[in-house]
């Protein structure tokens, strides 16, 4: 027996309804708050993804060379892709350009709880807004969107800024690999890390840095820096929108092009792996042969929000099934298409049983039973049998509709 592939999934009805329930909910609050859908290719031009991060991000990928031979990888994240689509097409639209999507995305990693190899991700990215109201809506929006899902979480905000400071007299490759470090918040790493550079005069600092309570906290333990204003004026904003947040300046993100302001969500149910949210601002259309643009967004796990969610419950609507003679099957196909167009699941016979066999069936399946024979047929009439009760009634198509609909609005 072939099994799937490991780190994927498959999804029987009721896990698809679940997880369609919960999507449906993210795209319309997406919606209100002013951002339109987009989709890329599953598969994208390998150096998309190498330009900034890497090579040593192909570890991570599934990558091939197709056979026209060049090196494409499946997207293992959206935003490089929802970047190069604006700098394809996207650069004539009015700014600020507030774009979401819904993808699957790959990775080749270790499978663990809430972490897969075929994932998806729902994310927003507001491209051409670079200012600290730009910065406050996405958070808000990221806010909006996990309330709506029903998770409950903990949303953390910090900004690179005071980071990027204490590490300014370091070269590049070692700010990178301290704030790698911060990023996996490993400390013992991290520890290790400036004692072999001979900086471990720094330590004390970051560790302040990650436990700061307020802005007070935080500039009293790095002076003044260039952001402070604007740092200053995305907490203000996010207090006046009443969105709830604690400080964490020792967020810093694994991807290297943000620049800003960053944020992540932790949500309950999920183990050691509980990140269900990061995002932040962040500079990458140049890289695409885009203008240098300030953009900023975010990325939700969406397979981490429906096992936090745990069970989602569903809307139970009502449905029938037609038992009928087999000279009336053509009656009851008629019948049954009059019943879907007013919106109620209907199903007929396809086994060829007989009239018994058929209501034995429905009874395991529908609420209500349509029984049609010769007299039903000859007077345009059905007998409507709920299945509940056992009570039965001979009735026009009209009013067994009527009745159907009344009692799934009970």
């Amino acid at each position: 027996m072939l099994q799937r592939p490991r780190g994927t999934r498959d999804f029987l009805p009721k896990e698809m309804e679940q997880r369609r329930s919960i999507e449906s909910r993210m795209r319309e609050i997406a919606r209100v708050w002013g951002y339109r859908e987009v989709c890329t290719p599953v598969f994208e031009d390998l150096e998309l993804f190498t330009i900034r991060s890497g090579e040593g991000i192909i570890q991570e990928m599934y990558t091939f060379v197709d056979k026209g031979g060049r090196k494409q990888a499946l997207r293992p994240e959206v935003t490089a892709p929802v970047l190069r689509l604006y700098v394809n097409d996207g650069r004539t639209i009015p700014k600020p350009i507030r774009w979401y999507y819904f993808c699957d995305c790959f990775r080749y990693e270790r499978p663990q709880k809430g972490r897969f190899r075929e994932f998806w991700q729902f994310g927003v990215e507001l491209i051409g807004a670079d200012s600290p109201h730009a910065e406050a809506e996405v958070i808000g929006v990221a806010d909006a969107v996990l309330r709506g899902s029903g998770v409950t979480f903990e949303m953390k905000v910090g900004h690179l800024g005071p980071v990027k400071h204490l590490l300014s007299d370091l070269e590049p490759p070692v700010q990178h690999a301290v704030m790698g470090f911060l990023d996996k918040k490993d400390m013992e790493g991290l520890t290790k890390h400036l004692i072999t550079i001979h900086r471990e005069d720094l330590l004390d600092s970051l560790m302040d840095l990650t436990t700061c309570g307020d802005l007070e906290d935080l500039f009293s333990l790095i002076g003044s820096i260039p952001e402070r204003a604007r740092i200053e004026k995305v907490f203000e904003l996010l207090d006046l929108a009443g969105i709830p947040y604690t400080f964490n300046f020792g967020i810093a993100r694994g991807l290297d092009y943000y620049t800003g302001v960053v944020f992540e969500g932790f949500a309950e149910n999920l183990g050691a792996e509980n990140q269900i949210v990061g995002g932040g601002t962040y500079r990458l259309a140049h890289f695409f042969g885009g203008e240098d643009v300030g953009s900023c967004g975010f990325a939700i796990g969406f397979d981490r929000v429906m096992v936090s969610l745990g069970e989602v419950p569903l809307p139970n609507p009502v449905t029938t099934g037609i038992a009928c003679i087999e000279e009336s099957r053509g009656y009851a196909m008629r019948i049954a298409q009059q019943f879907r167009k007013a919106g109620i699941p209907t199903m007929t016979d396809l086994m060829e049983r007989g009239l018994g066999s058929q209501l034995s069936h429905l009874a395991k399946e529908a609420d209500f039973a349509l029984i049609l024979g010769k007299r039903e047929e000859e007077k345009g009439l059905v007998s409507l049998k709920n299945l509940h009760t056992g009570e039965q009634k001979v009735l026009s198509v009209r009013d067994a509709i009527a009745e159907v609909k009344g009692f799934g609005d009970r």
